[in-house]
């Protein structure tokens, strides 16, 4: 088991190494009690976590807790790599796949502060190429949109576009996102905009958005306003090659449904890749994701960085689905859950039966990583692990995040604000 002091001692001792930036000062954890947790709630949490690695159902887990802006728990326990032994530690790096989207969504809320789209926008105002797309009909036919596809629907999930499947033979990551466009305006949606909630090519059409409305590639924009202010230093579309011994591999199940690394590993992406995915591309560890976290849970400020004004932040959580519309990523409608911009809210506790506070805001990646931000109880957690098919229901993972909410509610000793 790696240890925060672990951490800090790596930090001392190879900043300049292993960082390829500055060195900036180590989370400090706090304990339980000065949160509102209990001391006996919080090692709950990270026994159940550990429980997972010891009966092999995870090669190995990072986990941060914090409440009200103080980290209780910054926990690392198990392997980076099943095959070599290799510790996870709470700085090693994951393909966060998915998790990227939240943080595409947060660079494309920063140029709508700038006025430069309107959610109630066509969204061919902004990509031309998409003016007059027709929708499937029934029967092979191809009829008109009943009303153009707005971008507050582009940031919903909502527009009319398919779902991933839809595109595989498309091919639209083997080009740039200029050629993806251009792919894409050559095939009808899927539904009428607005009709429906289809989890697709939407967030990698976003980064597009960004990159023609900033005049920055999305990874340099990423870089000037979210990353650089928030002092994300391990967070990008690719790793330095200084930093690829911290990366973790992927891992699956054998057939007696124990944990091994999976092959052949999917390669670490070591150079600015040409195909910038908003969607799913970015490599990062807890310790980054729980700053651009806690910076939305502080109403878009962390440390004196502003990233988006407090009624920005709001607006990302506030349910924009038609009444009838639901969030089904992996079969029936989730319960309670409504979608904002680029994350999935929890609207109705009483009805999707989760611990969460009101309104609390989250979503997760394909390898198994997942994160939420409750503003009712002031709580951010972050979960790292490294599966194929890690989010995937009936795939073999573990049910990490349902267990870890139960854990983690269950440690509070109060609930609300303070």
């Amino acid at each position: 088991m790696t240890t925060y002091a672990d951490r800090r001692t790596f930090l001392a001792g190879a900043a300049a190494a292993a960082l390829a930036g500055p060195a900036f000062a180590a989370v400090k954890v706090m304990p339980p009690q000065s949160a509102g947790f209990t001391p006996a709630g919080v090692a709950a949490v990270n026994r159940e976590m550990h429980a997972l690695v010891d009966q092999q159902k995870l090669a190995g887990v990072v986990t941060l807790l914090a409440r009200r802006g103080r980290v209780v728990s910054f926990d690392a326990y198990g392997k980076q790599d099943a095959a070599t032994g290799t510790p996870v530690r709470t700085d090693s790096i994951f393909r966060i796949a998915s998790m990227t989207k939240p943080i595409a969504g947060v660079a494309m809320m920063q140029l709508h502060e700038q006025g430069k789209w309107k959610l109630d926008d066509p969204v061919h105002k902004h990509i031309p190429e998409f003016a007059g797309l027709k929708v499937k009909g029934p029967n092979g036919t191809l009829v008109e949109q009943t009303r153009p596809m707005t971008m507050a629907q582009l940031m919903s999930h909502t527009a009319g576009f398919g779902v991933s499947s839809v595109y595989e033979s498309a091919r639209l990551s083997e080009t740039d996102l200029q050629g993806m466009i251009d792919k894409l305006a050559k095939l009808p949606l899927e539904s009428q905009p607005g009709a429906d909630w289809a989890y697709g090519p939407v967030v990698n059409i976003q980064g597009y958005v960004v990159e023609k409305l900033s005049g920055k590639s999305l990874d340099r924009y990423m870089q000037d306003h979210i990353f650089t202010p928030l002092k994300m230093v391990d967070t990008q579309f690719w790793v330095d090659a200084s930093k690829v011994g911290r990366v973790s591999a992927v891992h699956g199940y054998d057939a007696a449904g124990k944990i091994v690394r999976m092959e052949p590993q999917p390669r670490v992406v070591t150079s600015k890749p040409r195909f910038l995915s908003g969607s799913g591309g970015l490599y990062s560890t807890a310790e980054d994701y729980f700053r651009f976290a806690q910076a939305l849970l502080q109403n878009g400020e962390l440390e004196g960085a502003r990233i988006l004004k407090p009624e920005t932040v709001r607006l990302m959580r506030q349910d924009v689905l038609q009444p009838g519309v639901g969030v089904d990523l992996y079969g029936p409608v989730q319960k309670g859950l409504g979608f904002g911009m680029d994350f999935a809210v929890h609207r109705r506790p009483a009805e999707s039966g989760l611990p969460h506070g009101q309104d609390s805001y989250w979503w997760g990646g394909a390898f198994g990583t997942w994160f939420w931000i409750d503003p009712a109880n002031e709580v951010v957690f972050v979960g790292m692990i490294q599966n194929l098919n890690g989010s995937t229901p009936g795939r073999g993972t573990p049910a990490v995040r349902e267990i870890s909410a139960r854990q983690v509610y269950a440690a509070l000793a109060n609930r609300g604000r303070a």
